[in-house]
């Protein structure tokens, strides 16, 4: 039989305890037999392995592939500055897998700072005597001592109890403290157990003693844990993405070097010379800059996440919130405040009203402030050089609204108490002196209504006068409907009573012959900005899905309150558990749904049939029941102010104000990401054709080589690197949250995107580039069979203004590239400074390279003069309004 249906004595026996607990030599004995009392950490990869994964990923293969061809290239053939390019891929590979490696641990150690402190010790009784010991001492049997304000340090049963509620938020998701009490339990399941105290939840108020019946990773806590441990860990969308980019490149660049290769041997060329032709064209078809752009993107694209309260810890999932469909969120702490309020009273003949009224006209209403003052069992403490209120969230919530609407008062000596207990559902205060005394009684309705013969009645003046008068049937049934409307609005509803309490009355009967002086209503309100970043998620095509271990009403109120859903269809984890996991997908089709009371397998579940739908989820928690979701989702979103060590390990993401609004904001730059590495692709491939074609006419017109390798590095790693990182820092255009979330089968590299880099903008450059080279060859008197050598100051110049061409052609195109169809003059022009920036770093080092002797030993360039700058500027110009044509087309035909 499970522990927690035993009566305290079968499980100190079945546990070979007592109530003195074990002897030391016993403990000392089951430690080295349980092991110590310690969750384990999630798994983590060792250092070395994270590191190398940065430099292991396909597309670091391919260009380590790409570098090792340049080396072999020069090898056979020295002097072509293929082993400079070999050396630079190199360093880009060595360099982005650094910072990708120093982005991550850096986030890594940010949420390390996050942490908080787990409980250190705890009092236990060995040898019958009270000790403080290490938690992770503790063993099964042994007898704990508990007061307001612990964390429970194990899973342990009560032994005795005086007026205890538990926070189970960490663990079973629900807001408000739960009464726990020793004695048989009939629930099925541990976790609803009321003689259960679990570790990782926190004593609310109350004292406990309690027996440890589980440890380490046999708690709830523990196999949470190792749920989130075995979670699979699945790709992001965009590390997907760009594992296919990687593909298609690396297929594209072989194809074309072994058709040229081909092509080379039907025209009569050497072997070696045509192998080193097919190597330069594969090469050339890499785009070197790539990868440290997205690098570069995705870092900055964190940062001002960062700067909107959303920590990114891996760098994909920056991209991947862009994709997301369906958040799956907690209510407590990420739609709600976390905080309980008294938002509603109900008086005899005064109706239901809002208790946040101005002093002066609640002051009347004092019979029901003065109990919600008194009767509490709140403790003050300094926090931050502040006095606070500690214990119970509802009891601080009843008396700042007593402070609030009638003021503060000196409360009457406190003479004796009947603590809450979970039968009674009530707790009572007796105030006063020797002279007067006075019972102040709260608790549940249905306990105290009960109790009470009378109630207070607004005297014929209003509310300015109060008198007593006895209870009738009808006053009854006033405040059962007022209880039942206030239930409906998902409120926890509190009664509230007092009597005159003469000497010789005796305690049995001190909570008898009550006046009850009105009902009050409390909730975790939603945070004011909720609403609108909920609706910000449907406009934007996003379903948003409640999953919380909280009631249904409660569930329901909320998302009504914040615009979730009207009447939404309500699954509980009971209902849930009956389900097959096709009628679950089927009863996600329902287009307003909740779920409620659930478990963290059942979280989980919900997440991978929402997968198996087609949709890209987020997932936001902050217990460690919602770590094995966080890990399954695409997107986990871990609460950083009030989430656990276990959760916050579990997710991608980490709120640092715990506030859905700031999910909201961070899917608007994952969706900006997306656009932008889209726009920095077109720009960085669209200069590959024209770093194509001179080899092509090399081979197949026989001319001097138009363009070197050395040249073409300068070009992907010199001058394209700063515009592309400027169109990747680009910030949402309006309207991005008024679009459906990207289709799944979107690419980053599509038909359209290769058609308009490779076969319209590629081909203009090209055609600018080699016009520029024959310019200055035919200025120069060279004619066609002419041979020029490597160091002839016309081919020098020839091939420099074959670059100046494609650099003049990039300034242009990354103003073309800031949207597919809009046009280039629709956006301001200094609404991404970096853009400038970036320009003007390139055009200062195409200079650099042009007009200074360093810049023409390492680049084979020379001078070239104004006349062949505007020759090459009037193509980009004719480049710029071509392509304002082809948009202006298609936004006439797409609409």
């Amino acid at each position: 039989m499970r522990i927690h249906r035993l009566t305290v004595a079968q499980a100190l026996e079945s546990l070979r305890s007592s109530p003195d607990g074990l002897s030391q030599v016993e403990a000392v004995r089951r430690l080295a037999e349980y092991g110590p009392n310690r969750v384990e950490e999630i798994a983590r990869e060792p250092l070395w392995l994270r590191a190398a994964r940065q430099f292991t990923h396909f597309f670091a293969l391919i260009l380590l592939v790409a570098a090792g061809l340049a080396f072999f290239a020069d090898a056979r053939d020295p002097g072509r500055g293929m082993a400079a390019l070999g050396w630079a891929i190199v360093g880009v590979v060595v360099v982005n897998g650094a910072f990708a490696f120093w982005q991550e641990d850096r986030a890594e150690r940010a949420v390390e700072a996050l942490k908080g402190l787990l409980p250190h010790e705890a009092t236990v009784r060995r040898d019958g005597a009270a000790v403080r010991i290490e938690t992770g001492l503790l063993v099964p049997g042994d007898v704990i001592l508990l007061q307001e304000g612990d964390d429970v340090p194990a899973d342990c049963g009560l032994v005795e109890a005086a007026g205890v509620r538990v926070n189970l938020a960490t663990v079973t998701g629900e807001a408000l403290p739960k009464s726990r009490h020793p004695g048989p339990s009939d629930e099925g399941d541990v976790l609803q157990s009321r003689n259960v105290l679990l570790a990782g939840t926190a004593i609310v108020s109350g004292s406990a003693v309690a027996l440890v019946f589980a440890t380490g990773m046999r708690t709830e806590f523990g196999r949470i844990a190792h749920l989130t441990q075995s979670a699979p860990e699945l790709p992001s969308p965009l590390q997907r993405e760009i594992s296919r980019l990687s593909r298609i490149i690396a297929v594209l660049a072989a194809a074309l070097g072994i058709a040229f290769f081909l092509i080379g041997q039907a025209l009569g060329l050497g072997l070696w010379a045509n192998l080193l032709f097919a190597i330069g064209i594969l090469v050339a078809n890499v785009p070197e800059g790539l990868l440290p752009t997205v690098t570069l993107a995705l870092a900055m694209a964190t940062q001002r996440m960062a700067r909107r309260n959303a920590l990114i810890r891996h760098l994909p999932a920056a991209a991947a919130l862009g994709a997301a469909t369906v958040i799956v969120t907690d209510k407590t702490g990420t739609l709600t405040e976390n905080r309980m309020r008294a938002v509603k009273a109900h008086f005899a003949g005064g109706g239901c009203e809002l208790v946040e009224l101005p002093a002066a006209e609640a002051a009347p209403r004092l019979p029901l402030f003065r109990v919600a003052q008194n009767c509490h069992s709140l403790r003050r403490a300094e926090r931050n050089g502040a006095s606070v209120l500690v214990g119970d969230p509802m009891e601080v919530a009843l008396v700042e609204m007593a402070d609030r609407a009638a003021g503060t008062e000196v409360p009457p000596p406190r003479l004796d108490e009947l603590p809450f207990d979970a039968d009674r559902k009530c707790m009572s205060t007796v105030h006063g002196d020797a002279v007067e005394r006075v019972l102040y009684c709260k608790g549940a309705f249905e306990k105290v209504l009960p109790l009470c013969s009378h109630v207070m009645l607004p005297g014929p003046a209003g509310f300015s006068t109060w008198q007593v008068v006895p209870l009738t049937e009808a006053g009854r049934r006033d405040f059962l409907t007022a209880h039942d409307r206030m239930g409906e609005q998902g409120l926890r509803v509190l009664a509230l009573a007092f009597r005159p309490l003469p000497e010789g009355v005796p305690r049995e009967e001190w909570e008898t012959r009550l006046a009850l002086t009105g009902l009050v209503g409390l909730h975790d309100p939603p945070r004011p900005e909720v609403p609108g970043a909920v609706a910000t998620c449907l406009a934007a095509g996003i379903r948003v899905i409640m999953v919380t271990g909280d009631h249904p009403h409660t569930a329901r109120a909320v998302a009504r309150d914040v615009g979730l859903a009207a009447s939404p269809a309500t699954i509980t984890g009971d209902v849930l558990a009956q389900l097959s996991d096709t009628q679950l997908q089927l009863a996600l089709d329902a287009g307003e749904i909740l779920f409620a009371r659930v478990t963290a397998g059942q979280k989980m579940r919900i997440v991978e049939a929402l997968h198996r739908k087609g949709h890209v989820v987020a997932v936001t928690g902050d217990g460690v029941n919602d770590a094995p979701a966080l890990k399954r989702a695409d997107i986990g979103i871990a609460m950083g102010v009030v989430g656990t060590d276990v959760a916050r390990g579990a997710a991608d993401m980490v709120l640092l104000d715990d506030n859905f609004a700031s999910i909201v904001a961070a899917i608007e730059e994952g969706r900006a990401v997306f656009q932008n590495i889209r726009k920095f692709l077109t720009y960085i491939l669209t200069s590959n054709i024209p770093e194509i074609v001179p080899y092509l006419a090399f081979v197949l017109v026989r001319i001097p080589l138009p363009l070197t390798i050395v040249q073409i590095l300068a070009v992907d790693l010199g001058t394209d690197m700063l515009p592309a990182l400027a169109l990747g820092a680009e910030k949402p255009v309006p309207g991005t949250m008024s679009q459906p979330p990207r289709r799944r089968d979107q690419r980053l590299i599509d038909w359209p995107l290769l058609a308009r880099a490779y076969l319209w903008l590629g081909v203009l450059e090209a055609t600018a580039a080699m016009a520029a080279f024959f310019f200055v060859l035919n200025r120069g008197g060279w004619e066609y069979g002419q041979a020029l050598g490597s160091g002839d100051p016309l081919y020098l110049q020839a091939t420099t203004a074959c670059l100046a061409a494609i650099v003049v052609s990039q300034v242009v195109n990354v103003f073309l590239c800031r949207h597919p169809r809009d046009s280039a003059f629709a956006f301001p022009l200094f609404g991404n400074p970096l853009i400038l920036w970036g320009i003007a770093a390139e055009i200062g080092l195409i200079l650099a390279i042009v007009y200074t002797r360093w810049g023409n030993l390492a680049f084979g360039t020379a001078a070239i003069g104004a006349r062949v700058w505007l020759f090459a500027a009037s193509f980009a110009a004719l480049m710029l309004a071509l392509e304002e044509l082809r948009k202006a087309l298609a936004r006439r035909l797409l609409g």
